[in-house]
């Protein structure tokens, strides 16, 4: 149900986004979902990749700043509503979102979005009890 998140704490100058796909490529890491953030000074790249053990190593043996952190992964109907039902389903229960992200991939006919979510387990629980698929790991990865 968690999926690990690898969060790399970039500085904003020319060629730093290139540095650290370089080391993902050589190590082989398929980005399965990226989100990048910035300010004038850093960046935040956040990424689902096929091996989150491995990425986190790499990373930090090349010297970046990386973080793991627990996200979910929810299937969303790609079609005009389908995100807005399940941010209501979460709403209901107070549930916050910090903050999401869509997938490079489709499974069937939904999209995928990527939740970091303050209370997950809850989250996990009500999307399930709404219908609302969550992917697992395993499933991310063989898209």
């Amino acid at each position: 149900m968690n999926i690990k998140q690898i969060s790399v704490f970039l500085e904003n100058r020319k060629g730093r986004l290139a540095e650290v796909t370089d080391v993902m490529a050589k190590a082989n890491m398929n980005i399965r979902a990226l989100s990048l953030a910035d300010t004038a000074d850093f960046g935040i790249l956040r990424v689902i990749v096929n091996d989150p053990d491995t990425c986190l190593k790499v990373l930090k043996e090349h010297g970046f700043i990386v973080q793991e952190t627990d996200v979910i992964a929810v299937e969303v109907p790609d079609r005009p509503g389908g995100l807005n039902h399940i941010m209501h389903v979460l709403d209901q229960d107070n549930i916050n979102v910090e903050y999401m992200y869509a997938t490079v991939e489709k499974n069937k006919d939904n999209a995928i979005v990527i939740f970091k979510i303050d209370d997950q387990q809850k989250a996990v629980d009500i999307l399930r009890k709404n219908n609302i698929p969550v992917m697992r790991k395993e499933a991310l990865k063989g898209l």
